[in-house]
């Protein structure tokens, strides 16, 4: 004899992929508040309340030691990250598509001059492109404006 019970025709049904919610509604209606901490966010707050001058203090000393853990920790939190700075530079006027070797020229001497740094260049080599994108798409809508009132164009 078999011990096998035969399944049933149907299959377990499964939540859909990808947003089985109704908008607007999440999957625990009842969850957590907006705005409320993590536990142990606040027991760390807690613990550390006053402390904090304390904790401060040994980590210089220890920085003064010669732990060098300690000391980048506190150039870390004395200094602010180093950002890229705008730097002005001469960029000549990108009216046509003409106007846009000579435009990306101009970056590209400022870069290998050291004026504005290489993530600044690729910046603006994206600006020349969309400007580009644009000077083309003005130019299409002027030429079919002159096909549409029957000019022929240039």
């Amino acid at each position: 004899m078999s011990d096998i019970v035969p399944q049933s025709p149907q299959k377990p049904q499964y939540r859909p992929r990808g947003k089985p919610w109704p908008k607007g509604q999440s999957g625990n209606p009842a969850g957590r508040r907006r705005g409320s901490r993590n536990k142990a966010t606040a027991m760390a707050a807690l613990y550390l309340d006053g402390e904090a001058e304390g904790l401060v203090r040994k980590a210089v000393e220890m920085a003064y030691a010669g732990d060098a853990l300690a000391l980048r920790l506190c150039l870390e939190r004395t200094i602010a990250p180093r950002r890229e700075r705008p730097e002005p530079f001469r960029l000549p006027p990108v009216e046509t598509a003409a106007d846009l070797a000579p435009a990306m020229a101009a970056v590209m001497a400022a870069a290998a001059r050291g004026i504005i740094t290489t993530g600044q260049a690729a910046e603006m080599a994206s600006v020349i492109a969309t400007r580009l994108r644009a000077v083309e798409i003005d130019e299409f809508n002027r030429r079919l404006l002159m096909v549409e009132h029957g000019d022929t164009p240039e």
